[in-house]
Parts: C-alpha cells; sequence; structure tokens
C-alpha cells in the first residue's frame, strides 16, 4: 500500500487546489509555489463549502464559510470513518445541486480528499475508474496513489464499510 507516511518522496502540488468537475475542487493545505518553495494554503471565502479532512488551526476557512471537518488518516479506515467519508460525499453533491462552489482538501489534496471527491463524482454517474482517471487528470498523477482507497473506491464505499464492519 502506498500511504504519504511510507512515501516520503511524493511531491506537493504545484497548486493548493483545482477543479475536477465543475463547482467539484480539491486540495490541500501544503503546495509548492511559483518560487518553488513550500507554502501552506489558507481558504478564506473562496468556497461555499469546505470540507477538511486533515485540519490545521489557521488555514481556515472564514466565520460564515460552511465548514465540515472528518479527520481520517491516509491509511486503513474503519466504519465509522467510511460512513463519514460517505456523508461528506453525499453533502457535497447537494451543495453543488444548490450552484454552490466545494473544496474537499486533505494535507496534499491526493488521497482523503480524493477518496471524497471520487465518491462524489461515482454518485453523479461517474464510474470508479472514470472518477479515479479525472482526479488525477484535474489535480495530479499522485492524486489517489494510496492503493487502499482506490481498492475502497472499485468495491464501493458502502461494500467496503460494510465488509470493514464485519471485521471489527
Amino acid at each position: 500500500m502506498h500511504t504519504r507516511g511510507k512515501q516520503p518522496d511524493v511531491p506537493a502540488p504545484d497548486t493548493p487546489w483545482d477543479e475536477i468537475a465543475p463547482g467539484l475542487w480539491m486540495g490541500g493545505h501544503q503546495f509548492r509555489a511559483r518560487t518553488g518553495r513550500l507554502e501552506f494554503a489558507s481558504v478564506r471565502q473562496e468556497f461555499d463549502l469546505v470540507q477538511t479532512l486533515l485540519r490545521l488551526p489557521g488555514h481556515g476557512p472564514d466565520p460564515g464559510v460552511e465548514h465540515h471537518v472528518w479527520p481520517i488518516p491516509d491509511g486503513p479506515l474503519d466504519g465509522t470513518q467510511l460512513l463519514g467519508v460517505i456523508r461528506l460525499a453525499e453533502a457535497a453533491c447537494e451543495a453543488l445541486d444548490d450552484g454552490r462552489k466545494v473544496l474537499v482538501r486533505c494535507y496534499h489534496g491526493y488521497n482523503r480528499s480524493g477518496l471524497v471527491v471520487a465518491h462524489a463524482l461515482m454518485r453523479r454517474g461517474s464510474s470508479a475508474e472514470e472518477a479515479i482517471r479525472l482526479i488525477r487528470a484535474r489535480r495530479s498523477g499522485w492524486a489517489l496513489h494510496n492503493d487502499l482507497f482506490v481498492d475502497y473506491l472499485r468495491a464501493g464505499l458502502p461494500t467496503a464499510r460494510l465488509l470493514e464492519e464485519l471485521t471489527e
């Protein structure tokens, strides 16, 4: 399994966030600026809904912006954590249906945010493979490099959740 913790050579993205589908953005807390230096991204009022899977204080959003926080590891998830991912994807889809702009973010904006965004895309009719390809094309080739998360998507998150709960 590939995760950020086991691959310290994973490069930071070149942008703080990228639009994956109309209104649906994926990003992180750290990116490599044009100067080549690592910088931290702070979201203010650019989005109507921000979903945070790794919370770092001082990185926004501004007061008044709807903010959902669901910290999860970049590794195996239990049934409760998977249910939270499913609910975040549902909330993202509802916001998109209302014409709202959504950002899903984690540390680099590769794995945890990719899991939520891919599930949202699948809820809107994409296959797992289509969602993964789109995310990698629009965000980074490093997106969803966590093989376990790709397996969760291919199995379907509700199925993965049931299987995880059986083993708990």
